[in-house]
């Protein structure tokens, strides 16, 4: 927990907030913190600054809190994943957030499993606590928005135009296409297929919606791998 993120319920004034549960524990045990000491914190969806520890027991910690800073600078990208298996999917949810997304579709693919569309971890609150931990990661304080699409074709034809316009479409294939471009200076819509990747069908559904085939080199990595590897090749200065 890089960052204490606060939420407006947490303020019992202006300026001072109090919080319990797993914030405190963290608190406790991770800083060992005392009354006096500054922790790093942010409201979220807010600013970023500091708070001082006023008051602390084992049942609650009140802190003075100061938010200047605006968080990190969003990246301009929005990601379109084939829904990745139910184990995976905490860790993927966390790595994007934690990398900057703000905008992420949770799409159907041929070879994604229906019984994946089943799993409790796509619940909101389930979404929003992985989300979190991210942020916490991160120093960050945006929440991402995800948008969960069950039905592809639907999803490339009537919406993916509107999504993508006016940006760099690129889908991330194994085979065929150009080598991912390093250090763009542009708004992107990049489409990450399952494990296996998308099926040919799909493959041209998406050039047919303007995107463009690149790929990682003659390694086929793991989605968990190839996505933050993809991401900072695309933006490694942000």
């Amino acid at each position: 927990m890089n960052l204490i993120v606060l939420r407006e319920t947490d303020f019992f004034d202006s300026t001072h907030v109090r919080l319990s549960g797993r914030r405190l524990e963290h608190i406790i045990q991770v800083h060992r913190a005392a009354p006096g000491q500054q922790l790093r914190v942010g409201l979220l969806n807010g600013k970023i600054g500091f708070g001082e520890i006023t008051f602390l027991t084992d049942q609650q910690v009140e802190l003075r809190v100061e938010l200047q800073n605006s968080p990190p600078p969003p990246l301009p990208l929005t990601l379109v994943l084939a829904l990745p298996r139910p184990k995976m999917l905490k860790r993927i949810i966390q790595h994007i957030t934690a990398l900057g997304v703000k905008k992420l579709v949770l799409l159907n693919s041929y070879r994604v499993e229906k019984s994946y569309w089943q799993t409790p971890w796509l619940e909101p609150d389930k979404l929003f606590e992985q989300c979190l931990l991210g942020l916490e990661q991160a120093v960050d304080t945006q929440m991402p928005e995800i948008i969960l699409r069950k039905r592809f074709k639907p999803f490339v034809e009537d919406e993916l135009p509107e999504l993508s316009a006016n940006t760099l479409k690129l889908v991330a294939h194994p085979v065929g296409g150009d080598t991912c471009p390093v250090d763009i200076d542009k708004t992107t819509t990049l489409a990450i297929g399952p494990e296996g990747g998308f099926i040919p069908y799909e493959i041209e559904k998406l050039k047919e919606a303007g995107f463009h085939s690149v790929h990682l080199g003659a390694r086929i990595l793991r989605v968990e791998t190839a996505l933050p590897v993809l991401v900072s090749r695309l933006f490694p200065a942000r």
